[in-house]
């Protein structure tokens, strides 16, 4: 335990101490914030204000709060992924630059420093996001708060798991990385398309259906949509409470992925979770199974 968590703390320093790959995580967030708020604020208010019944209005404070919780569902979903990829880069410099010889010809077991790469991206990576998480509340509470304490709690939670879940994918395609190149070229990849197969760029609905079907099996679509109900939930109860139909609800629920379907069966959230809790778990273990069968490899030549 000694050995593992000097390894998580060597790692630690050396991300923070390095500004580059520091800051890249960091503003990752930062400039998300800055682009939904200026470009797609105004596309999901004239959305949402066009879609209204006739003779029905919202007043500002809880369109805004509508469209902002939207926003930095979005935001977070992407981030808590992304992130990930940025604070895993450790783990590939030090390939890189021959580090790791260092290590495997010490006394240092090869699975404490698996381990110490993965909680330590683990960890960097919920310092950023949670972060994030703080400002988003801030940008919030300025635009509309409608979120209770429990949703608050929930929305912590859904960051926590969407963490593990980018820090396992990470640590899983990272490992057959060997060069900066290669990671620069994955992350590229990674920041470009996630935000669209999670739904967070753009809802799931308004896809075709099979490729709705082939999205829905995919774990951050539900960790995307756990974000929307757990910072919209308020929010659209208000709209109940003002007197919204019954039918707008579920109609502007269901197009911004508010509610999520498998198949057409909708999807409880209680299943959402288990699918992300699940999603953590198999990315670990594969994490885990990969340095066995190469130090098993390594063994055998």
């Amino acid at each position: 335990m000694k050995t593992l968590l000097s390894v998580i703390r060597r790692n630690l320093k050396l991300f923070f101490k390095d500004k580059g790959m520091f800051f890249s995580s960091l503003i990752t967030p930062i400039i998300l914030l800055v682009l939904y708020a200026t470009f797609l604020a105004k596309v999901y208010r004239d959305s949402f204000v066009s879609a209204m019944p006739d003779g029905f209005s919202l007043s500002d404070k809880l369109l805004n709060g509508t469209v902002t919780g939207q926003l930095v569902s979005a935001l977070l979903a992407v981030s808590c992924v992304t992130v990930s990829f940025c604070a895993n880069l450790l783990m590939i410099q030090d390939k890189a630059n021959g580090s790791i010889r260092d290590f495997t010809v010490s006394p240092v077991k090869k699975s404490i420093l698996a381990a110490g790469y993965y909680l330590s991206s683990a960890a960097s990576t919920l310092i950023v996001t949670f972060s994030a998480l703080a400002v988003c509340f801030v940008y919030l509470a300025a635009k509309g708060w409608y979120l209770s304490v429990a949703d608050v709690i929930l929305v912590i939670i859904d960051v926590f798991l969407l963490t593990l879940f980018g820090t396992a994918l990470s640590s899983c395609i990272n490992f057959f990385l060997n060069t900066n190149g290669q990671a620069s070229a994955v992350g590229t990849i990674i920041s470009a398309g996630y935000g669209f197969i999670c739904g967070a760029y753009m809802p799931i609905s308004n896809f075709g259906p099979a490729l709705q079907k082939v999205l829905s099996f995919l774990p951050g679509t539900y960790g995307t949509c756990l974000l929307k109900n757990h910072m919209l939930r308020g929010a659209f109860e208000e709209m109940e409470n003002s007197g919204m139909p019954a039918e707008f609800m579920k109609e502007i629920k269901d197009s911004v992925d508010f509610n999520l379907y498998f198949f057409g069966l909708r999807v409880p959230i209680i299943v959402m979770f288990a699918v992300l809790a699940g999603s953590v778990v198999l990315f670990t273990g594969l994490f885990i199974l990969l340095h066995k069968l190469k130090g098993n490899a390594r063994k055998q030549a």
